[in-house]
């Protein structure tokens, strides 16, 4: 026991050392004293000095144990934020800066770099402009350490849109921009007065263009590297040099842009919001029982340690695949016809007069239509930190009999509370839903439906009459996860329109009065499979085999039956610039919820076979009777809208998108890949991530503990959110693939 009290007082000393160094004339006080707790209001914000046993420091404004004002922290590795913070979080205007030498001098949001700032590289190089959480978005400028200057627009963290990119050596590029690179229409002027103006893909001139020397002489028409589909003209000047009859336009590519590279861009080591700030203690501990300094989130959450998961090693999996992979037949393969389940065209049964939840329902479109139609101030997308606030909620009471805010209604008197208004007020414009058609949708004449069974959590679900929307009933474990993350969340809606995350609208309770005094809590989110198009086939996908099999003969198989990992039977085929965009999505999507720390969430996927004149004609047909066949699904139809670019151009990811399918065939059951047999169907998919609200907490680590002694760990769902966000976007990468 003195030798750890050694260590902690050395820990201290290194702290005060470091710290002294860093900010020089800050106060300092002696590691070795006793320092008394100093007791403040609540509510008070004041000024103190912390050490923290694991070497951090800070010193600055605090509230209830917080930081919250103006304060300096500094981490162990170097890092440092001088600037403004609210509720532990980094707020407002700030300085970041890299033990690399990098610096970030500018707005904060959320422990993001968020708004306007400018941010100095390692290596010398500088951008200045604007930031949405950590990525560079909007207008900006990047002076690079070469020379080079890229003024232009920026999407998502590359150049995308119009700008303008200047070499050293005085070349430059004028034009449009995609992920980082010259695409589009653009002009390229050379310092020695020559330009290439015309269509740019992925760097290069392809398509129609002009080059032009200084004296008027040009070549012009179709453009491309591959020698097969050049075909220019060359049109000479009066002032026409001879040996503008010499250069051939291949020269263009194998010299003229040789040296017209665009820098790389500089990845940060850490970012801002990946920082964690260590909880202050007191220094009053008992030697005999000093507990464990708690590791905290910038947010205040605790980043417990989890529990070890035994993990194959790169050998044994390499070989366990090796092992796995079933061998060729010798026989072809005999393709069975997908039988298409038996369509219902309404799910769940209605909620009428008489049914158990009848005034659960009244009680909540009263509070929808009070919610909704209550006079607000206009959303906007720049929230303060205080609408985020999980306190910020308001109650109202419903009595029978109404009240100067509220209709009467013949229910019993109950109380209805609003999370977090103003936020979801702003998702809902954010999502472009109309405020009178989302009540209508709601509160309308027609009532909800209530699923027939809860979800394995326990939950309820309940579908408004036109399916736009789904209610789900929540736990209070669920509501401080959404509220922890409301910010986070709303940013990322933001910052990628084709996220697949679910889309939540409002979080609402309601208190029933009487002897029960129960607390219902719902939220409100889209219903992914609200389309013209039926849906045949449904799947709910994790990544993990234990537990992951309905087992039920497609004979018994409906429209509406959830399927699950090993009953999928095929590879999904996306069009090349929808898998790319699915690919960078769905790396953003995890890496978001990893941060956030919510696991067992699932990939819900929604197929519509299209009609069988439409599918491959060298495959065995599904059966699909013609009465299942909505209007709005005939050939024609479908066909113009595959041909149609504008139609293409209003899809989103995840929706309505065109799609085939390829059957697999697994050499094991118990395996959750195949191998392709060949065999497509056309197809209109939907998909998106759902249930997104399961922290790992202790509840989970104790089912991963449980199960890990019983089963593979590697194979169940209750997973530490790394393991399990690596896990998913393994399977759901390699199930998704191009299609060509």
């Amino acid at each position: 026991m003195k030798a750890w009290e050694a260590t902690v007082r050395k820990t201290h000393a290194v702290a005060k050392r470091q710290a002294s160094n860093i900010f020089g004339s800050a106060h300092v006080a002696n590691v070795e004293e006793e320092v008394e707790d100093e007791v403040h209001a609540s509510g008070e914000v004041y000024q103190a000095e912390r050490y923290i046993s694991n070497g951090d420091y800070y010193t600055g404004y605090w509230l209830e144990n917080i930081p919250h004002g103006f304060g300096k922290y500094w981490w162990t590795d170097g890092c440092m934020y001088v600037g403004d913070w609210y509720h532990g979080q980094t707020m407002g205007k700030g300085t970041f800066s890299w033990p690399s030498g990098a610096s970030y001098q500018g707005e904060f949001k959320s422990g993001y770099m968020d708004g306007e700032g400018i941010y100095t590289g390692p290596n010398g190089d500088t951008y200045k402009g604007f930031w949405v959480m950590n990525l560079r978005h909007g207008h900006g400028v990047k002076e690079y350490t070469n020379g080079d200057v890229y003024d232009g627009e920026w999407c998502r963290g590359f150049q995308e849109g119009n700008g303008k990119y200047k070499w050293k050596d005085g070349n430059y590029y004028s034009g449009e921009w995609r992920n980082g690179i010259m695409c589009g229409n653009g002009k390229l002027v050379w310092s020695n007065g020559n330009v290439f103006e015309g269509i740019w893909e992925d760097g290069i001139p392809k398509g129609k263009g002009a080059f032009q020397w200084a004296d008027g002489s040009f070549y012009i028409g179709n453009w491309s590297n591959d020698p097969s589909e050049l075909n220019v003209t060359y049109c000479a000047s009066v002032d026409a040099v001879e040996e503008h009859l010499e250069w051939c336009p291949q020269q263009l590519y194998q010299v003229d842009l040789k040296d017209c590279r665009i820098c790389s861009l500089d990845k940060f080591a850490i970012l801002t919001s990946n920082k964690k700030l260590a909880a202050w203690r007191s220094s009053k501990w008992n030697s005999d029982s000093i507990p464990k300094p708690r590791r905290m989130s910038v947010d205040c959450r605790s980043d417990e340690k989890l529990h070890k998961t035994r993990t194959l090693d790169d050998s044994r999996r390499n070989s366990k695949a090796s092992d796995d992979t079933p061998s060729p037949c010798n026989s072809p393969f005999e393709a069975s016809p997908i039988q298409i389940p038996k369509v219902v065209k309404k799910q769940g049964d209605i909620i009428s007069k008489g049914h158990k939840n009848y005034e659960l329902m009244l009680n909540l479109q009263l509070g929808i239509r009070h919610s909704v139609g209550r006079p607000g101030p206009m959303p906007s997308l720049d929230l303060k930190p205080s609408a985020f606030n999980p306190k910020e909620k308001v109650w109202t009471r419903f009595p029978p009999e109404g009240s100067k805010h509220t209709p009467p209604h013949q229910s019993c008197e109950f109380r209805w509370k609003d999370y977090c208004p103003l936020v979801f007020r702003t998702l809902r414009m954010l999502f472009k839903v109309d405020a009178a058609e989302y009540m209508l949708s709601i509160c309308g004449n027609d009532a909800l439906r209530e699923l027939s069974s809860p979800g394995k959590s326990g939950s309820f679900f309940y579908l408004t009459y036109d399916d736009r929307y789904m209610i789900k009933t929540i736990k209070k474990t669920e509501v401080k996860v959404i509220l922890r993350m409301l910010s986070t969340y709303f940013n990322h809606f933001r910052l990628y329109e084709n996220t697949l995350l679910t889309k939540f609208y409002g979080l609402h309770c309601v208190r029933l009065n009487g002897p029960a005094q129960r607390k219902v809590r719902f939220i409100i989110m889209g219903n992914l499979f609200c389309s013209n198009y039926i849906i045949h086939r449904r799947f709910d996908l994790k990544g993990s085999s234990l537990g992951r099999l309905t087992d039920k003969p497609e004979s018994e198989i409906e429209a509406t039956t959830i399927l699950k990992d090993l009953d999928l039977k095929f590879f999904f085929r996306l069009q090349k610039t929808w898998i790319e965009e699915f690919r960078r999505q769905i790396n953003r999507d995890c890496d978001f919820l990893e941060q956030e720390r919510i696991m067992d969430y699932s990939l819900l996927v929604g197929l519509h076979f299209r009609e069988p004149s439409s599918l491959t004609s060298s495959v065995s047909q599904p059966s699909v009777d013609p009465g299942t066949i909505d209007k709005s699904d005939s050939g024609a139809d479908t066909d113009k809208l595959l041909s149609d670019p504008n139609g293409l151009a209003n899809l989103r990811l995840g929706i309505n998108l065109p799609a085939r399918v390829e059957r697999m065939e697994r050499a094991i059951e118990s395996e959750l890949l195949g191998e392709p047999t060949g065999e497509c169907y056309d197809v209109v998919m939907f998909f998106g991530i759902i249930d997104i609200l399961q922290d790992y907490d202790i509840t989970k680590k104790l089912e991963h503990a449980y199960k890990s002694i019983h089963y593979d760990p590697t194979l169940i769902s209750a997973v530490d959110p790394r393991q399990y966000s690596k896990r998913f976007r393994d399977f759901i990468l390699k199930l998704f693939i191009e299609d060509e």
